[in-house]
C-alpha cells in the first residue's frame, strides 16, 4: 500500500429495492391487509409498482482496481453503471455490501454541487462552515481564505447570503474550498458542469497543478469526454457495476462510446429518426450509402464513395454541409458539398470523401441540408448524425504513427515555402 492511494477489492453494493415502504405504521397495516385480500397497495400511486420486499439492485458487481499515488484518473460510463455509487463508497458515505476499499491518505470529496453549504449564511461563513466539514481547522481556513475567495471570483458577494447565490456561483465557491484543502485525495463527480467554460478550464488547470506540482491523487467522474481527456492520464470504463475496460483514456473513450453494430454498417437509414425542432424538414434525409465499402473501418489515406438520399417537399436551390466529430465529440472539421440539385420527391446525389485529413481514430457525422436566402441567411431544413467510421493506420501512416498520437484530429494541407522573389509579391 506504499505507492497506492486507492485499492478496491472485489466491491459489491445491493440495494433492496421497496424496502422502505409506507412512512407511517398506519401505511404499513393498509399495505400488509391489502396484500393479504390480494388487492393493490392503497398507498401507492396511480401507475406506480409495487416491489416486493426481497427484489434487489446489484449496483456495484465484484469491483476491482487499484489507483496509485500523483495519478488522476477517470471514471468514465453511462447512467446507471456505478460511478457515483463508488465514489460514495470510497467516501464512506455508504458502506459496501461485500468487499473491502483501502485509502492511504486524507480525502477532499465534492460528490454534489454546494455539499454542506447553508443557504441562510453568507459566503464567508459557508467558506468556515465548509472547510470545517472537509476537515480544515480555523487557523488553516484563515491562511488561505483570501486565496479561495479570489480563486472562486465571487469577491464581491462573499457577505451576501448564499440563497441568493446562483448554481454557478455555488459550485465556483464550492471547488475552491475543496481544491485549497491540503489533502492526498481528490475525489470529484462531475462538479464542473454548472460552471462557465472559463471557469472549468482554471478549475482543470488547478487540478493538473496539484496533481503534477503536490503529488495529489485525482480522481475524477464526467460525462464530458473532452475534460476527461484533458485531464486524466488513466481512465477506468464501467458498466454495469463492473469495470469493462481499464488502461489509457483515449482507448477508455473509445470503449465507452462505440457501438458494436456501427463499424460493420454501411447503410444508415435516418427517415424515421427524429429531427431537431428548429429544422423546418421541407427537405428530410432519408439514407446515406458507403457503396464499394464493406464496413465502416477505413485505412487512412482512402477515398471512399457515399451516397445522400433525401425527400423534398418541392424543387429548390439546396446546399449540404457535414460536420466531423470526434470520438470525444468534439468537432473536428466542415465539409461543404455544394449546391445540390432538389426535385420534389426522392433525390439523391454522390460524393468522395478522402480521410488523408483525418488521423486514424472514430468519427461520427452530421449531415445538414440548408439553404441561404439573399441576405446570406442561413434556413436549416435538415440534421441529424447520418454516418460512423474508423480510420485506421495503413502504409501512408505507419511512418507518422507516434505523431498522431497526442496532436489532434485533423491533418491540415501542406503550407507552401515562398522561394526568392516571391516573398515580395
Amino acid at each position: 500500500m506504499d505507492e497506492l492511494a486507492i485499492r478496491v477489492e472485489h466491491v459489491s453494493k445491493e440495494y433492496r429495492l421497496g424496502a422502505i415502504g409506507g412512512a407511517t405504521l398506519k401505511g404499513e397495516i393498509q399495505a400488509k391487509m391489502a396484500k393479504l385480500r390480494h388487492k393493490e397497495n392503497p398507498n401507492l400511486k396511480i401507475g406506480e409498482k409495487e416491489h416486493g420486499k426481497n427484489e434487489r439492485f446489484l449496483a456495484l458487481n465484484d469491483l476491482s482496481f487499484d489507483i496509485k499515488k500523483g495519478e488522476t484518473v477517470g471514471i468514465i460510463g453511462r447512467n446507471g453503471a456505478g460511478k457515483s455509487t463508488i465514489l460514495k463508497l470510497i467516501c464512506r458515505v455508504t458502506a459496501p455490501t461485500k468487499g473491502n476499499i483501502y485509502l492511504n491518505g486524507r480525502i477532499t470529496s465534492m460528490l454534489e454541487v454546494g455539499t454542506g453549504f447553508h443557504p441562510e449564511l453568507t459566503g464567508r461563513e459557508n467558506v468556515y462552515l465548509n472547510g470545517a466539514i472537509l476537515g480544515m481547522n480555523k487557523a488553516e481556513i484563515d491562511r488561505k481564505f483570501d486565496e479561495i475567495v479570489e480563486f472562486s471570483e465571487v469577491g464581491q458577494f462573499i457577505d451576501t447570503p448564499v440563497k441568493r447565490y446562483s448554481s454557478g456561483m455555488k459550485v465556483k465557491l464550492a471547488f475552491a474550498v475543496a481544491s485549497h484543502l491540503d489533502s492526498e485525495i481528490m475525489i470529484m463527480d462531475e462538479v464542473l458542469a454548472v460552471g462557465d467554460v472559463a471557469f472549468q478550464n482554471k478549475c482543470i488547470d488547478r487540478m493538473k497543478k496539484v496533481a503534477e506540482e503536490e503529488g495529489r491523487t485525482i480522481l475524477y467522474v464526467s460525462h464530458n469526454m473532452a475534460t476527461v481527456k484533458s485531464l486524466c492520464n488513466r481512465c477506468i470504463v464501467l458498466s454495469h457495476g463492473q469495470v469493462a475496460f481499464e488502461g489509457e483514456t483515449e482507448e477508455a473513450i473509445a470503449v465507452y462510446m462505440q457501438d458494436e453494430n456501427l463499424d460493420n454498417t454501411t447503410f444508415f437509414d435516418t427517415s424515421s429518426v427524429k429531427r431537431h425542432p428548429k429544422c423546418s424538414q421541407k427537405h428530410l434525409l432519408q439514407n446515406l450509402h458507403m457503396f464499394e465499402s464493406e464496413s465502416c473501418i477505413l485505412e487512412y489515406g482512402d477515398k471512399f464513395p457515399f451516397r445522400i438520399t433525401w425527400k423534398s417537399e418541392n424543387a429548390d436551390k439546396l446546399l449540404m454541409k457535414m460536420v466531423i466529430n470526434g470520438i470525444d465529440a468534439t468537432p473536428v472539421g466542415v465539409i461543404f458539398g455544394g449546391e445540390l440539385k432538389a426535385e420534389k420527391g426522392i433525390n439523391s446525389a454522390e460524393f468522395n470523401f478522402n480521410t488523408s485529413y483525418l488521423v486514424p481514430g472514430k468519427y461520427t457525422v452530421d449531415v445538414i441540408l440548408y439553404d441561404e436566402d439573399k441576405a446570406g441567411n442561413m434556413m436549416f431544413h435538415d440534421r441529424t448524425t447520418a454516418l460512423r467510421f474508423t480510420v485506421e493506420h495503413g502504409e501512408k501512416s505507419l511512418k507518422l504513427k507516434h505523431w498522431f498520437k497526442n496532436w489532434g484530429n485533423a491533418v491540415l494541407p501542406c503550407i507552401e515555402q515562398i522561394i526568392g522573389d516571391d516573398k515580395n509579391v
